[in-house]
């Protein structure tokens, strides 16, 4: 062993390099797979807000020119994203006499998985859906809403609205979520503090706000959501 303290530092590292060179051959090859797992993660841990190439990057140790051989750039990480929560979405075999129940159970699961990502259902916004998971659910919403003897027309555009709404319900719902976790926001979004500011509003310009301050504040869990399904498949021309 060497005695001179620089040669045993030299050492070290020559066994550092050794040992980085059989590291970087073992690497696991860089897929599709692994950098929708990394985006998601992202998501998960940080928020979609915090989603770069650069960050996906960083999670997978690897360079943002090795992402590039694989992805054209950012907006495939949205349509990575959201196929693989779209692979994940469970679609009944199409029944006549369940059409509504079906629906609302697919999306119900849409707006879960959104939910389970914090602000990640704005990757699904204007997105066009050219993703194969992606274009498996809205086949199987396409076939639900025909199932229940919708127009095919109006099907077609039920499909757009309903998915829609559930990525903006999901992302205001994350929104809320987060602003209720700074002390600041808080008081500003309690239930009593509504009711409170809204009864206290003058009688003459506001006289049904105040009247029906319990009614603008009511519902909990998703019980809006489940109110806005039932009003956009009730006005469905059949």
């Amino acid at each position: 062993m060497a005695t001179d303290p620089r040669q045993r530092r030299a050492a070290r590292h020559a066994q550092s390099d050794t040992t980085t060179a059989r590291s970087a051959q073992r690497r696991e090859p860089l897929t599709l797979n692994r950098i929708t797992d990394a985006a998601l993660q992202v998501c998960a841990t940080e928020g979609y807000d915090a989603l770069t190439v650069r960050r996906v990057t960083a999670v997978l140790g690897t360079a943002p020119s090795a992402l590039y051989a694989h992805i054209v750039n950012r907006d495939d990480l949205d349509d990575l994203i959201v196929g693989r929560l779209c692979s994940r979405i469970e679609l009944p075999e199409p029944d006549p006499a369940a059409w509504r129940q079906q629906l609302r159970d697919v999306l119900t699961q849409m707006r879960d998985l959104y939910l389970e990502y914090p602000g990640i259902s704005r990757a699904a916004l204007a997105m066009v859906p050219t993703n194969l998971e992606t274009l498996r659910v809205s086949e199987g919403l396409l076939a639900i809403l025909l199932a229940g003897d919708v127009q095919p027309q109006a099907a077609a555009w039920a499909m757009d609205a309903l998915s829609l709404y559930v990525a903006g319900y999901a992302l205001e719902h994350s929104l809320v979520l987060r602003r209720r976790k700074s002390e600041d926001d808080e008081w500003v979004l309690s239930h009593d503090e509504l009711v409170r500011r809204f009864t206290a509003l003058p009688a003459d310009t506001f006289p049904k706000t105040r009247k029906h301050a319990a009614e603008l504040t009511s519902g909990t869990g998703h019980d809006r959501f489940d109110f806005t399904l039932d009003l956009i498949l009730d006005g469905l021309p059949r």
